[in-house]
């Protein structure tokens, strides 16, 4: 098995256990990084929280809230596809990463041959090997990424959809002097109607409908310029990794513990999600249903517009709704891939050895 082949299916079994694991914050996450609180006057009464503008409580609160409301499987909101795109895009990028990183090591090693450096990849290089392999992991699996968002964010859409009828309701019928046990009707029947998590192929639909083909790819922009957070992570890596190799080769110590790399891969995660957040959140708002009510003001044309538009009705905490959750969880999912993913490397290394061993015994 070459190592590109081990690392990716590597990295893709890491990316499954670390997915299913802190799935729940990402769903509340995504919601957070959606949900729109307009600053106070610039909404001309048409505000977008679902509850008067209030922001939601925290993490935890959240958290209790689509159990109570939703049950468990609120909180695991479009998991197959979710694994399914983990799956996909941790294989395709581990694999094409391993095929650059060859290429860059025998680079360097053939550079110093020639009197040229240390034979040691540099800084640049690492950013590069992990931007060309992050830019085609987006281009390939940017589809399932959409759907996964649309459908993790649709019962919060639906609900306010909902508040927003039961606001009118009640204003028709402040207007109107209705009887009260006809509004009490009314608000029975919009009660009864809760909303539902959809599946993968009707989120897929709505996403065709409303976009075509093009709407599989929305948020590609910010996507693609957040490349440079798995190159940042992934040169922090790399770097204290072979740091710490090297210390320990002067020890006459080789092997790096998976606890080692646990805390390696959280500094690395904790280092680029900082630097990219911002980023995140315009690709979540880009990719989930544009719930905004009467306010069209609100609705984004693309990445640029939706920049401008947050900064002017938002401001600039805008762009970290949800910061705190996100770095819990993309942390805590780096640490556990990192950890298992070398876990596996070392397996596949092991019975990849065992394998040859056995072939030339058979053959002597």
């Amino acid at each position: 098995m070459s190592s590109a082949l081990a690392n990716g299916l590597a990295g893709a079994g890491g990316g499954l256990i670390a997915q299913i694991l802190t799935y729940p914050l990402q769903t509340v996450n995504t919601r957070q990084q959606t949900e729109r609180v307009v600053k106070k006057g610039l909404d001309g009464g048409h505000g977008t929280s679902p509850s008067g503008n209030q922001r939601p409580g925290g993490t935890l609160v959240q958290l209790l809230q689509v159990i109570k409301t939703e049950g468990w499987g609120g909180l695991y909101s479009g998991l197959k596809p979710s694994l399914f795109g983990t799956i996909a895009s941790q294989g395709v990028y581990y694999y094409f990463y391993q095929v650059f990183k060859n290429k860059a090591e025998s680079l360097a090693a053939a550079r110093k041959a020639k009197g040229l450096g240390d034979g040691n990849v540099g800084m640049i290089s690492w950013l590069a090997v992990a931007a060309m392999a992050g830019c085609l992991n987006v281009l390939l699996t940017n589809p399932m990424w959409v759907l996964v968002t649309r459908m993790q964010t649709q019962t919060q859409a639906e609900r306010n959809i909902m508040e927003r009828k039961r606001d009118a309701l009640m204003k028709e019928a402040s207007h109107n002097s209705a009887t009260a046990s006809t509004l009490l009707v009314k608000l029975a029947e919009l009660e009864s109607s809760k909303p539902k998590p959809y599946g993968t192929l009707q989120a897929a639909g709505e996403v065709y409908s409303e976009a075509g083909i093009r709407g599989f790819w929305k948020g590609l922009i910010p996507t693609l310029i957040m490349v440079c957070n798995p190159s940042i992570q992934f040169m922090i890596y790399e770097t204290s990794l072979r740091s710490l190799k090297e210390k320990r080769a002067k020890h006459g110590v080789k092997q790096i513990t998976a606890l080692e790399v646990f805390f390696l891969g959280a500094v690395a995660k904790l280092g680029a999600t900082v630097t990219t957040y911002p980023l995140l959140v315009v690709k979540s708002r880009l990719q989930a249903k544009q719930d905004i009510g009467s306010n069209v003001s609100l609705r984004y044309s693309g990445t640029l517009d939706a920049i401008v538009k947050m900064i002017r009705y938002e401001g600039l905490l805008g762009f970290y709704k949800g910061m705190s959750t996100k770095i819990v969880q993309s942390v805590f999912a780096a640490s556990v891939l990192f950890m298992v993913k070398e876990e596996l490397v070392k397996a596949f290394t092991i019975l990849a050895y065992k394998s040859r061993k056995i072939r030339l015994n058979a053959l002597r």
